[in-house]
């Protein structure tokens, strides 16, 4: 009874959401490693690139990272010469975070490697199937942050 149970666990849809996860995550790393970035690094730039300066802290709750972790990345970003960090010109407490040319050039020369990693994950899928799992793991994922938040959040978001 335990082993039958233990397979059914290893083949939940939870299981198997983290199992892709881990996968597609290597995939990423892979990719970025040849360019001497890991996958954060390559968030902060792509947050960069494509909307512009950024306050740190907002940087850090758009990313869900812990900010002496942020802290990690944007230091290593900085002192490649990819990033430009000054105080910003409303709250000097808050540095505002931007590419720079050498971040903007290493990135126009970068893979997408989460296209990349969608690409290889989905290729043949059927559009439908991917439409169910889509909403699956949106609601899912909804229902644990709202748990996550406490009780008054679900009164509050529904």
């Amino acid at each position: 009874m335990a082993d039958a149970e233990e397979r059914d666990r290893q083949d939940s849809v939870g299981a198997w959401a983290k199992k892709y996860h881990f996968a597609s995550r290597a995939l990423i790393e892979s990719i970025l490693r040849e360019h001497d970035l890991g996958p954060t690094q390559w968030y902060v730039l792509h947050r960069l690139v494509n909307v512009g300066p950024t306050l740190q802290r907002d940087l850090g709750q758009l990313l869900r990272v812990e900010r002496a972790t942020l802290s990690g990345v944007v230091a290593t970003l900085v002192r490649k010469g990819l990033v430009d960090q000054q105080p910003d010109a409303v709250d000097q407490r808050q540095r505002l975070l931007s590419v720079t040319q050498a971040g903007r050039t290493l990135w126009d020369g970068l893979p997408d490697p989460v296209g990349l990693t969608l690409a290889v994950s989905f290729v043949g899928a059927d559009e439908a199937d991917l439409a169910v799992t889509r909403r699956v793991l949106q609601e899912a994922t909804r229902r644990l942050e709202e748990h996550l938040a406490g009780p008054d959040a679900s009164a509050t978001s529904a």
